[in-house]
């Protein structure tokens, strides 16, 4: 069941290139949230929410932070809330990464983020390195001014940054680094839709789940406003509901 909330906000600061960061305070959904799951939030005067990843947790603060990046009316009018405002949400919604599911062998994992389809691979990452593992990741930015959170993912994982322009970290795209990074057992993705079909299609041989980033309608999974083709089958797969996270050869890109 979705419960809908309010979210205080704590902290609210700009990261990076119209990228924002909020700490929300919620004791109930920081002790519910998983990696890989989403916050629908309301934004006054705009009839669809907002589906955001949550970037991190802590269930003893009872905090969760999300980033979020400007990109239209919605994204700017919930920049500019401040602090002590409350958001109005649904969640925490969606299946997220299957951390539980990691056997012992898997020692290794990489970690694959383009743009704002990196934050819920912090989450993520820091939760595998809690359990042991081996974390490398792979972080692909439009330029130096867009980089955010490589301090903090160097903190649980080898990190490799990566730019378009190659005004920062290696030049290019995320795929250019992948035959040169450790061996690794298991991998994770999210980001726009041409770097995740690139990723898989390089790494088919490999165990691996990605994440979808999409517009939503209802984001329960009533108005099939965010399906995806299952591989294998003439049916979808409701991105709201059943995912955002999937296996790799589960779904069509």
């Amino acid at each position: 069941m979705i419960n809908k909330e309010k979210m205080c906000i704590q902290s609210r600061q700009l990261i990076a290139a119209d990228t924002i960061e909020m700490v929300l305070k919620n004791r109930r959904v920081s002790q519910a949230a998983s990696p890989g799951q989403f916050l629908h939030i309301s934004v006054p005067g705009h009839t669809l929410r907002r589906p955001i990843s949550i970037a991190d947790v802590d269930k003893d603060a009872g905090t969760t932070t999300i980033l979020f990046k400007i990109n239209g009316s919605g994204t700017e009018r919930l920049a500019a809330y401040t602090e002590e405002m409350h958001l109005d949400i649904l969640g925490p919604s969606g299946n997220g990464f299957p951390t539980a599911t990691a056997s012992m062998e898997d020692h290794t994992i990489l970690l694959i983020g383009g743009g704002i389809g990196i934050p819920p691979l912090h989450y993520l990452g820091r939760t595998l390195a809690e359990q042991g593992k081996k974390v490398i990741a792979v972080l692909g930015f439009q330029s130096k001014s867009h980089v955010f959170y490589e301090k903090k993912f160097q903190q649980f994982a080898e990190t490799f940054i990566v730019t378009d322009d190659g005004s920062y970290g290696n030049s290019g795209l995320v795929t250019d680094l992948l035959d040169d990074v450790t061996p690794f057992d298991r991998y994770y993705t999210c980001g726009p839709m041409p770097m995740l079909q690139a990723v898989t299609s390089k790494l088919a041989h490999k165990d691996g789940y990605l994440s979808l980033e999409e517009r939503m309608g209802c984001g329960i999974g009533a108005c099939f406003a965010c399906v995806i083709p299952e591989a294998g089958t003439s049916g979808y797969r409701k991105i709201c509901k059943d995912g955002p996270v999937f296996q790799a050869e589960e779904v069509v890109l």
